[in-house]
């Protein structure tokens, strides 16, 4: 077998790890075996941390909601289920948006489920 030296690549690839390391504490940012463990903590952590995001905004969403509900005199589920029933297909991301920006517009869609459960109640 020939002998491999792997000079450009292998100073390529720590210069990048190393690059990526930069601002971490100590050692962490300048030796290659404690930047590229840190590095790959900080990658593990991003990647759950996108996921997070995601529930975290849902999580924010539904309280704004449920807090213009209270002021419409009625509760988040049954708010959720009289825009079912009326076929109004909003996601909780605009309903969070029109409950702060729009508080008149709210209350018309606080209405017609309102309206949509009694409906149904009646049919039941």
């Amino acid at each position: 077998m020939p002998r491999v030296k792997r000079s450009t690549k292998r100073s390529d690839r720590r210069k990048k790890i190393l690059k990526r390391a930069s601002g971490y504490f100590l050692t962490k940012s300048k030796l290659y075996q404690a930047a590229q463990e840190a590095v790959e903590r900080g990658l593990k952590f991003a990647y759950t941390g996108r996921k997070q995001k995601k529930r975290q905004f849902r999580s924010l969403w539904i309280v704004r909601i449920s807090a213009a509900c209270k002021l419409n005199g009625i509760s988040y589920s049954q708010l959720i289920n009289g825009l079912k029933k009326a076929e109004i297909e909003l996601d909780r991301k605009i309903l969070a948006e029109i409950a702060s920006e729009d508080p008149a517009g709210f209350t018309k869609l606080a209405e017609q489920a309102k309206k949509a459960v009694a409906d149904a109640k009646k049919a039941a």
